[in-house]
């Protein structure tokens, strides 16, 4: 894996201590940690990174996702989105700017880990799919193993949790049919009291491991795999 510059753009020291922490780790060079739209233009212009780690929301700044299409207009740099809010509209609107990844606040040290690497195998095209031919494709690059209850992306191992596995395995065997919102919480939850927003989390969860458009919600009804232009190299 080569050694990548990359550049943090987050407003809550402590994530962005935890996100250089992890990047030296793995052997990265941080070029810069700013928190506003102006030191990030600046940091840009002096050190040219390879990759952005952008948080969507910024007090007294613009938007990460208004940076990131200024960004785009002359640089195309890989962005990996940072957010806490991931309701509809805003990851609409992140998608449309094309990140290889995200990451949803507050994350655990291993989530941050996995995602840094999926990130970087992402921007990394040398890699060729050789899948076990057991494995299901789903889309966009990404197999399930069904046996085992592993996910990758291409070869890279990509880490989900239990309750992640059984949703995406319900939306596997549903082979592209929609999976009502009450089949999802009485298979996951046993039918226990949950609040509104449980599901919802599960699913951004996920989805910040995923590409975003894979799996499709279908409002005021459930969700189903959109794997309808699957991508193999």
């Amino acid at each position: 894996m080569k050694t990548l510059k990359i550049l943090i753009v987050e407003d809550e020291p402590i994530v962005a201590l935890d996100i250089k922490n992890t990047l030296l780790q793995f052997g990265h060079i941080v070029t810069d940690i700013v928190s506003n739209d102006k030191d990030t233009y600046e940091s840009i212009q002096r050190d040219q990174p390879d990759m952005i780690f952008m948080d969507i929301h910024l007090e007294n700044s613009k938007s990460g996702i208004e940076i990131v299409k200024e960004v785009k207009k002359e640089l195309n740099i890989p962005i990996v989105y940072l957010t806490a809010f991931c309701d509809d509209e805003t990851m609409q609107k992140a998608i449309k700017t094309n990140p290889i990844n995200y990451l949803i606040k507050p994350f655990k040290r291993n989530e941050l880990k996995s995602s840094i690497m999926l990130s970087i195998y992402k921007m990394d095209d040398i890699f060729n799919v050789t899948m076990n031919i057991e494995y299901t494709p789903i889309g966009y690059n990404y197999f399930y193993d069904l046996k085992n209850d592993n996910l990758f992306y291409k070869e890279q191992p990509v880490q989900i949790g239990v309750k992640e596995k059984m949703f995406l395995k319900l939306l596997i065997s549903a082979n592209g049919e929609i999976v009502p919102f009450s089949r999802i919480e009485e298979y996951i939850w046993k039918n226990c009291n949950l609040s509104n927003g449980t599901c919802r989390t599960l699913v951004y969860r996920l989805r910040s491991k995923l590409e975003f458009k894979l799996i499709e919600t279908v409002p005021s009804f459930g969700y189903r795999l959109n794997n309808k232009n699957k991508i193999y190299t």
